[in-house]
C-alpha cells in the first residue's frame, strides 16, 4: 500500500510518496522560493526570433519567459494571423490564415499583452518555458479550456469504463473545450465529476476576467500550495495513510480532502512519535540514496547514472549476480530488474529530456523484444509523465525521451562544488540549513527546560539563516518559549552547529 508522508515545519515542507515503504517520489517547497509551474501571468512580449520561433515574454521574474510557436494554441494563431491579412471578407481572411504556414511574428509582435502559463519551471540559465495551451487540473480532470481533444489516462484499461467517461465529459464539456480524464475518476459517480468539471470551468471563466483588469506582468492564477496539490493528484483507494507531523497542517487538509473526498477524510492522521517522521520511515536516507550515482539492484547488478545538461545515460552492471543456468539468462534477469528500477530512479530523481540506457548486450532477439516491452511496461505503470521509447538497439541501447518537469531532484539539493572546480556536488546551503534547524527543533522537542541557548554556526551558515531563514529561528522560539542566540563561529564545518544552554 502507498502512504503519502508531509513533513511540515516553517522553513520547508517535505512531502514522500512511499509504496511498501519504499520512495517513489519526494516533493520540496520552502517559504523563500515560489513554485512558478502552472502559474497563469500577464505577460508582455519583448522579443520576436523568427529564426528560432520563438518570443520572449516578460512576467516579471528574473528571466524572461520563451514561448516557441509549437507551444501557441491553433485558434489564437489563427486569430492573430488573419488580423494581419488586410482583408474586407472576415471569411476570407481566416481561410487565408489557415492556409499559410505560421511564424511566430505572424501571431506576436513586441509589446503584445499576451496571457501565458508556465509549463516549466526556469532551468539552469534558461528562463520558465510557457504556453497558451492552458491546462488547470482538478481531482478527476485536467481541463484545457482552448483545447477541443479528450484523452483518457492510460491506467483506464476498461473500454466500457473509458467510454463511459468519455461520452460524459464530451455532454458536460462547452464548446471548444477538451481535457484529459484522469485515473482517479473510475467509478465515479456521475455528480462528483460534474462538480469537479464545473469548478474548473468557473476557474477558467474568472482567470479570462482577471486578465483582462490586470497590470502587465502581473499574477492572474496560482495553483493549490504544493501540499494540497499532493494529496489532489495522488490520494485515492490505493493510498493507506496520508500522514503529517504538523496538528494545523493535519487539520487543513482534512478540511480540504472533506470537500474533494468525504470518502477518504478519515486517511488524514497525525505523526506524535518521538523519532522524527521521516527518520521513522527512512525516507532520509532513501533521499540520500538517490542522489548517490550508484543504484544496488537486489540481484547483485547494479546502475550508474550520470546526468549532463542536455540528457542522462545510465549504464547496467550484472556486479555479483552470476545467475543460475547460463550466461544469457543472468544477462536477461538483471536487464528485466534494471528495466524496473530505472522506472523508479527517471520518477524519484525528476530527470527527463534525452536518456541513453546501456543495457548488458544480449545475443537473442526475442530477450531484446521482451526488454524492450518490459521498458514500456515499467514506464507505463509506474510514471505519470509521457515518455517515449526506441527499440534495444544491437547493442543494448534504448534510447528515450522524458517530459521534463521542474528541477532535477539533484539540483533542489545540490550546489557545485567550490573545491572541484565544478567537477562535483555538495549539499547547498539552504539544504544544509533545514537539516540544521531540523536537528534543533528535534532537541528543543526533548529537552523543554532549554530557555536560553546560544547556536555557533559557520560563518557562511550564520550569513545565510541570518538573512535568508530568520523567521525559521523565530518561529522555533515561538513554539518552544525559548531565546535563541546565533554566534558565528570560526572552524566549525559548513553542516554541523553546536548548541550552548545559557
Amino acid at each position: 500500500m502507498k502512504k503519502i508522508l508531509i513533513n511540515d515545519k516553517s522553513w520547508q515542507t517535505r512531502i514522500a510518496i512511499t509504496k511498501d515503504r519504499k520512495l517513489q517520489n519526494i516533493y520540496f517547497s520552502s517559504s523563500t522560493q515560489t513554485s512558478l509551474e502552472r502559474t497563469y501571468f500577464k505577460g508582455v512580449v519583448t522579443k520576436v526570433l523568427p529564426g528560432i520561433q520563438t518570443a520572449f515574454v516578460d512576467i516579471g521574474q528574473e528571466k524572461a519567459g520563451f514561448l516557441h510557436i509549437s507551444e501557441i494554441d491553433r485558434e489564437m494563431a489563427i486569430e492573430n494571423m488573419s488580423k494581419q491579412v488586410q482583408l474586407e471578407d472576415d471569411e476570407a481572411q481566416i481561410k487565408r490564415a489557415r492556409r499559410q504556414k505560421p511564424t511566430i511574428n505572424k501571431i506576436v509582435k513586441e509589446g503584445d499583452e499576451i496571457l501565458v502559463q508556465v509549463s516549466k519551471e526556469p532551468v539552469y540559465e534558461k528562463g520558465a518555458k510557457l504556453t497558451t495551451c492552458f491546462t488547470l487540473p482538478g481531482r478527476f480532470f485536467v481541463l484545457m479550456p482552448n483545447i477541443p481533444r479528450l484523452g483518457v489516462s492510460k491506467k483506464i484499461e476498461e473500454r466500457e469504463e473509458r467510454m463511459r467517461l468519455k461520452d460524459l465529459y464530451r455532454t458536460n464539456l462547452p464548446e471548444g473545450m477538451g481535457g484529459i480524464i484522469r485515473t482517479t475518476s473510475i467509478n465515479r459517480d456521475k455528480k462528483e465529476l460534474i462538480k469537479d468539471l464545473k469548478f474548473l470551468i468557473k476557474t477558467w471563466n474568472t482567470i479570462q476576467k482577471q486578465y483582462k483588469t490586470a497590470k502587465p506582468k502581473a499574477v492572474i492564477h496560482q495553483d493549490l500550495p504544493l501540499t494540497f496539490q499532493i494529496v489532489r493528484d495522488h490520494l485515492d483507494h490505493d493510498v493507506e495513510a496520508v500522514i503529517t507531523d504538523n496538528k494545523k497542517n493535519q487539520q487543513e487538509l482534512h478540511r480540504f480532502v472533506k470537500v474533494i473526498a468525504p470518502d477518504l477524510a478519515l486517511k488524514i492522521k497525525l505523526y506524535q512519535q518521538e523519532t522524527p517522521l521521516f527518520d521513522h520511515y527512512d525516507i532520509n536516507k532513501q533521499i540520500a540514496a538517490a542522489l548517490n550515482k550508484k543504484v544496488l539492484l537486489k540481484s547483485g547488478g547494479s546502475l550508474v547514472i550520470e546526468s549532463a545538461e542536455a540528457m542522462t545515460v545510465i549504464d547496467v552492471n550484472t556486479g555479483r549476480f552470476t545467475g543460475k543456468a547460463n550466461l544469457e539468462e543472468t544477462i536477461f534477469k538483471t536487464n528485466i530488474e534494471a528495466a524496473e528500477e530505472v522506472a523508479r530512479q527517471l520518477r524519484l530523481r525528476n530527470i527527463g529530456g534525452l536518456i541513453v540506457i546501456d543495457f548488458i548486450d544480449m545475443g537473442l532477439h526475442s530477450n531484446r523484444q521482451k526488454l524492450f516491452n518490459h521498458v514500456e511496461k515499467s514506464l507505463k505503470e509506474l510514471d505519470k509523465f509521457q515518455s517515449v521509447v526506441l527499440r534495444v538497439s544491437e547493442f543494448g541501447l534504448v534510447q528515450m525521451t522524458r517530459k521534463r518537469s521542474g528541477k532535477s531532484l539533484v539540483q533542489q539539493l545540490m550546489e557545485t562544488c567550490p573545491c572541484c572546480n565544478g567537477l562535483g556536488t555538495i549539499h547547498s546551503i539552504k539544504t544544509e540549513s533545514f537539516e540544521i534547524l531540523r536537528q534543533i527543533d528535534h532537541y528543543l522537542q526533548h529537552n523543554s527546560s532549554v530557555k536560553k541557548a546560544t547556536i555557533d554556526l559557520n560563518p557562511a551558515m550564520f550569513d545565510y539563516v541570518s538573512d535568508t531563514e530568520f523567521d525559521a529561528i523565530l518561529s522555533l522560539e515561538k513554539q518552544y518559549g525559548v531565546q535563541l542566540t546565533l554566534s558565528s563561529t570560526n572552524g566549525i564545518k559548513r553542516d554541523t552547529y553546536k548548541l550552548k544552554k545559557n
